[in-house]
């Protein structure tokens, strides 16, 4: 049995991707504690996403190990792998929302494959898990069409969090969102990780949102992953991590999280 409590939540060993001759990782590892926030950054190329597929058991890596709650992801019976999936929520980039469905009706798809439940009552759960994430009670009826970009982000997820899972994905969260819209989803994922008390592992290049909500980072460089708090990362050496984290964008992101510390 999975043990939620089990920590690190999260232990890849050794990882190794090849796409042909192109070497993604080559010997990556990766520890995420529980309840913290974890980014993960890397240039374009590095296997950012591959490595998401690869810890969700979407890709068999060419060789290491990936555990979640201390069980090989590989080597899972059946009924484990059905209550893993169960015990993790995902959204993708663009919010991977089904277009024919209204926003409620794609809340709802996790739940109705997972329980047997009476309309009513998937109804009431669509409409609190739409309010967690602050949409209004009117945007369940909407299609996704009919949504902002933020709002659709919200939507995905609330799909992601319908089976109180503690263990969220984000992939890209903020991709496309302009300056507020982040801001409020950044200010929206740090209440619901102290509220719910999850653990989250968030793929994303915007600076902003590493600073505002992040634990720790983890950064692919020459297919390997280098960890570390924020702090520790801006003294790293290592060239890519300088250019990354002192450029222009960086410095103004800083100093965005220190103001608003300054304020809280």
């Amino acid at each position: 049995m999975l043990d939620p409590n089990f920590n690190p939540v999260i232990r890849v060993r050794d990882l190794h991707n090849r796409f042909g001759e192109q070497v993604v990782h080559d010997g990556l590892d990766m520890e995420v504690q529980q309840n913290e926030i974890f980014g993960v950054v890397g240039g374009s190329g590095t296997g950012k996403s591959v490595l998401l597929r690869s810890i969700l058991g979407l890709r068999r890596p060419d060789s290491g190990s990936v555990e979640l709650y201390g069980q090989d992801v590989e080597s899972l019976a059946a009924a484990d792998r059905s209550s893993l999936v169960q015990s993790y929520g995902v959204t993708f980039q663009n919010g991977a929302l089904i277009s024919s469905l209204t926003v409620a009706q794609n809340v709802q798809l996790p739940l109705r494959e997972h329980y047997s439940l009476s309309e009513k009552t998937l109804d009431e759960l669509a409409e609190m898990n739409l309010g967690l994430v602050g949409l209004p009670p009117d945007a369940g009826a909407k299609f996704p069409s009919q949504l902002s970009g933020g709002m659709i982000k919200r939507a995905a997820l609330a799909r992601a969090l319908a089976l109180e899972p503690k263990l969220l994905f984000l992939d890209e969260p903020t991709a496309g969102l302009d300056p507020i819209s982040a801001t409020a989803f950044d200010e929206l994922l740090l209440y619901l990780h102290s509220q719910l008390r999850l653990t989250v592992v968030m793929i994303t290049h915007d600076l902003d949102t590493l600073f505002q909500t992040c634990t720790r980072v983890g950064v692919i460089v020459d297919g390997r992953m280098i960890t570390d708090t924020l702090p520790g990362l801006l003294e790293n050496p290592t060239p890519w991590i300088q250019e990354y984290f002192h450029g222009p964008r960086a410095r103004a992101a800083e100093m965005g999280a220190a103001g608003k510390e300054g304020h809280g």
